[in-house]
C-alpha cells in the first residue's frame, strides 16, 4: 500500500495512452475534490502498517492507493457479468415495477456498487450478497466487471456516422470511495478495488465533520456526472457511525445514428396506463435502416447511437400486454427484447422526455436476499476492516435521462453507506402508450439503463 501525494492518478502508472488520458482527467478530479473539501494538498493516511506524516492538520484531505495497477479485466467472465447484470436487473424491476408511474434504473451501476461492497464482504454476508448478484465467485465478477469497463470506454470518442458526418459520444464510469479517517482498511481490499475498479479512497472524516464529507462526495459525484446528479447523498443518510461510502457514477451524452428532425416535433396524445391522456411533445421520422422485431406480445425498434457501439432498444407493448412484457423482463429475459432485431425501414413517432429518479434500495436489497449485510449484529465486512464491524446502512441511486431529437443524455448515481454497530415499405410504430426502453451495448447487451415510461410528461 501507498499513500498518495498532491497530483498522483488513484490507481497505478497507465499502460496505454487511453489510460493516460483517463488518469489526467481522474488527476484533474481528484484536485477539484481537494477543493471542495477546502484542503491545498493531499496528506498521508493511517492505513493498516502504514505510517503518517508528523504535524499535519487533521482536515487535511487524504488518498490511500495501492501500487495494484489496474487490470484489463477477465474477458472470459464478461459474458458472465453481463448475464448476471440482466439477471439483478430483472430481479430489481420485479420489486419495483409494481409502483405506479415512470421508473428508471442503472442496473449496471447498481451492479457495480454492490460489487465493490461484496469485495470486503465475508461469510454469509457475502454468500448472500453473491447470491442477488447471481455469481459464485466476486473475482469473477470483479474481472467480468473490469473487462466490460473496458469494452464501453472504448466505445467512447468521436464516431463515424454511415452518412459520412461525425459526432462525439461521451460515455463516463468511475468508481470512488470515501473512508473514514484512522480506520485501519484492509490491504487485500484496496488492491481488488484498484485492479477491477480503478478505485482509490479518500479519508474524509464522518465523525467530526459529517457534512463536509457529504459535500465533498455529492461533489465528487455531480462532476462525474456533469452535474446531473448533484445530490446523491442526503443529509439524513450520515451519522456518527458512518465508515464508508462507495459510489459508481455514469455519464451519457450519444447522439443518434440518424437523428431525427426538430421541424417534424409535433404535440400529440399519448395514453397513461391508467386510460387517461396527455400532450406529449412526438418526434417522428422515417428511419431507413432500423433494426425492428415484433413478437405476439410487443413491437420493439433498435435506435443506434453514432458509430453503432451503443443502442436504444425501445419496446412497445401490444394493446394490454403490458404485464406480460414486464414479467418477461422481470424472468431476466431482457435479452429476449434485444434478440433478433431485422433490417428494415421503420415509421417512428417517439415521445421526447427528460425524467428523474431517486430510488432507495436497501429493502428491496434485503428482500431479494442479502438481508445479513444490512445487519448491524451479523454482517462481515471483516475483508474491509477488522478493526470495527460494519454493516451496510443504505444503498442510493439515483438516475437522470433525457431523449430528445439529437440523442440522449443520462446520468446514474449509486452510493452504498456502510456504518458501524433503434424507400421501402415502412413497419410503422407510434409510441402513444406505455413503453418500455433499454439503452445497452450493442455487442454484448448489457444493460446501462432500463426503464418505463408511463407519462413523458411527468
Amino acid at each position: 500500500m501507498r499513500v498518495a501525494a498532491a497530483g498522483e492518478g488513484d490507481v497505478g502508472e497507465p499502460r496505454t495512452r487511453r489510460d493516460r488520458r483517463t488518469e489526467m482527467l481522474n488527476r484533474r478530479n481528484l484536485l477539484q475534490l481537494v477543493a471542495l473539501a477546502g484542503g491545498g494538498a493531499l496528506a498521508p493516511v493511517v492505513l493498516g502498517g502504514c505510517s503518517s506524516s508528523e504535524g499535519m492538520k487533521p482536515s487535511a484531505p487524504e488518498l490511500a492507493m495501492s501500487d495494484v495497477e489496474r487490470g484489463g479485466g477477465l474477458t472470459v467472465s464478461l459474458p458472465k457479468a453481463v448475464a448476471a447484470l440482466g439477471g439483478l436487473m430483472g430481479q430489481l424491476l420485479g420489486r419495483l415495477g409494481g409502483r405506479p408511474g415512470n421508473l428508471v434504473l442503472s442496473p449496471y451501476s447498481v451492479q457495480v456498487a454492490l460489487a465493490m461492497t461484496a469485495c470486503g464482504a465475508r461469510g454469509r454476508t457475502a454468500g448472500e450478497m453473491l447470491g442477488v448478484l447471481g455469481v459464485e465467485d466476486v473475482d469473477q465478477l470483479g474481472g467480468g466487471l473490469g473487462a466490460l469497463s473496458r469494452h464501453l470506454e472504448g466505445l467512447a470518442g468521436e464516431r463515424k456516422r454511415a452518412d459520412g458526418s461525425s459526432a462525439r459520444l461521451t460515455l463516463d464510469t468511475a468508481n470512488g470511495l470515501f473512508g473514514q479517517r484512522g480506520t485501519a482498511w484492509e490491504q487485500g481490499f484496496l488492491d481488488v478495488l484498484a485492479r477491477d475498479f480503478a478505485a482509490g479512497m479518500l479519508m474524509v472524516d464522518y465523525k467530526a465533520a459529517p457534512e463536509r464529507a457529504r459535500s465533498l462526495i455529492n461533489g465528487w459525484t455531480a462532476s462525474r456526472t456533469h452535474h446531473r446528479i448533484k445530490e446523491i447523498v442526503p443529509a439524513e443518510a450520515f451519522d456518527a457511525l458512518t465508515r464508508l461510502v462507495l459510489v459508481n457514477a455514469l455519464y451519457l451524452k450519444a447522439p443518434w445514428e440518424n437523428p431525427f428532425e426538430k421541424s417534424a416535433t409535433r404535440p400529440g396524445p399519448f395514453r397513461r396506463a391508467d386510460g387517461s391522456t396527455v400532450e406529449a411533445k412526438l418526434m417522428a421520422g422515417l428511419l431507413q435502416d432500423a433494426s425492428y422485431a415484433e413478437t405476439a406480445g410487443w413491437q420493439s425498434v433498435r435506435l443506434p447511437y453514432a458509430g453503432r457501439g451503443l443502442a436504444m432498444t425501445v419496446v412497445l407493448p401490444r394493446e394490454g400486454a403490458m404485464a406480460r412484457t414486464w414479467d418477461v423482463v422481470v424472468r431476466g429475459g431482457v435479452a429476449n427484447l434485444l434478440a433478433a432485431p431485422r433490417p428494415g425501414a421503420v415509421q417512428l413517432t417517439l415521445p421526447k422526455w427528460t425524467l428523474r429518479g431517486r430510488v432507495p434500495l436497501a429493502d428491496t436489497l434485503s428482500d431479494l436476499g442479502m438481508a445479513t449485510a444490512f445487519d448491524a449484529t451479523h454482517a462481515d465486512f471483516s475483508g474491509m476492516t477488522r478493526q470495527e464491524r460494519l454493516h451496510i446502512s443504505a444503498v442510493l441511486h439515483e438516475t437522470f435521462i433525457a431523449v430528445d431529437e439529437d440523442g440522449t443524455e443520462a446520468a446514474a448515481a449509486t452510493a452504498v453507506v456502510a456504518g458501524t454497530l433503434a424507400a421501402p415499405v415502412a413497419v410503422e410504430m407510434t409510441v402513444d402508450r406505455p413503453y418500455l426502453y433499454v439503452i445497452h451495448d450493442v455487442r454484448y447487451g448489457a444493460p446501462l439503463m432500463v426503464g418505463r415510461v408511463d407519462d413523458p410528461t411527468a
